[in-house]
This record gives C-alpha cells, structure tokens and sequence, in this order.
C-alpha cells in the first residue's frame, strides 16, 4: 500500500456496493457513530440532561435498543417483544425505555444496546439471504399494505439519525466529546471505569 492510499475504517459504508450494502453500511455508520458517543461513559454520564430536555444517553441507548428489536421482530417477523423486554412499562408510559433507563447500570445498557445490534443484523442478514429487500413485512398499515424490509432499514436509519444528533449535543456536554466519526482504529470499550 503506498502512502496516499487510504484504508477505510470498518465502520465505513462501501463506496460502490449494491442497494442492500449501501443500506446497511449506511445503518452500520450511524449505529457506529451513536455507539462511539455513548462510549466509556459512567452511570453518571448516561444520565446526564442538558437544557429543558429530559433526554440521556442512557435513555437513547435504551430506546434505540427497544426500536432495533421492535423493527425486526415485530414489525418485520411479527414476532411479540422477547427477550429483555418481556417485563416493561410501555402499557402506562410511552417513554418508558427513556425513562427506566436511569435504573439500568452502565453495563446493562450497553449490553442491551449491543446485543440488540447482533440479534438486527442476525435477522436482516438472514431475511436479504432469503429473499431480498423487496420482500413485505409482517406488519400493515391501516389500508392492508405491508412496508418492504427496505423501507424499515430505511426507518431505522432516520431514527438513528435523529437520536445520534441528540448524543452528539449531549456528549459534548459531558466531556466534550465532538466528531463525526470515531478516531481511526477505535472500538466499543463499555463503561468507564475508575
């Protein structure tokens, strides 16, 4: 490799890949981004609120943990809610995963966080295998149509999009955190430590 050529850290999308590779490099970008701003923070951090707003990083990474599970198993596979949200407030608090968030540790929400990732890309992986972007989602609108697999990649993409613009306001609140993109070479540590 010569000294000009740039090698593109793993969380880059392709440059020219097919329409499932853009989309799901582009999704990747964005969880990468919002993980690296929740990232080696303390209770302490993903807790904190600035301004008006009763929004954390620890609410964030709750929420978009919840929205990566409901994507693909409920809306997608029609699967009910599993695993770690089988005992949750949703029936009288709408916000609940922002709000219970303080009552998690950090390990538990970036455990949360990260296996909902693994268990998304395990089942979108599978389903473009299977049958492409093309194919319906279990769920329909209200006239009987069903939303392709693309459209809810696309969803979840502009959900993260919106909440890594909030991390990004609320991290550098916390220690002055800023940037695009993670530092060449960098990796999820989890929680700070002492």
């Amino acid at each position: 490799m010569s000294e000009t050529e740039w090698v593109s850290p793993w969380w880059e999308p392709p440059l020219a890949g097919n329409e499932a590779e853009q989309l799901l490099g582009a999704l990747d970008r964005l969880r990468t981004t919002f993980r690296f701003k929740v990232d080696e923070l303390d209770a302490a951090g993903l807790n904190t609120r600035i301004g008006a707003s009763s929004i954390t990083l620890g609410g964030l990474t709750k929420h978009l943990a919840a929205n990566e599970d409901y994507m693909f198993d409920v809306k997608f596979r029609g699967k009910p809610m599993g695993g770690p949200w089988l005992e949750n407030g949703w029936r009288d608090d709408n916000d609940w995963e922002f709000n219970s968030a303080v009552d998690n540790t950090p390990e538990e929400l970036y455990a949360l966080w990260d296996g909902a990732v693994a268990r998304s890309r395990e089942t979108v992986a599978a389903a473009i295998a299977d049958g492409g972007l093309d194919q319906p989602a279990d769920i329909s609108w209200p006239d009987g149509r069903h939303p392709s697999l693309r459209r809810l990649i696309c969803d979840l993409i502009e959900e993260y999009g919106r909440h890594t613009g909030h991390a990004d306001l609320i991290r550098e609140a916390v220690d002055g955190r800023v940037g695009e993109d993670p530092p060449s070479g960098w990796h999820p540590v989890g929680p700070k430590t002492a």
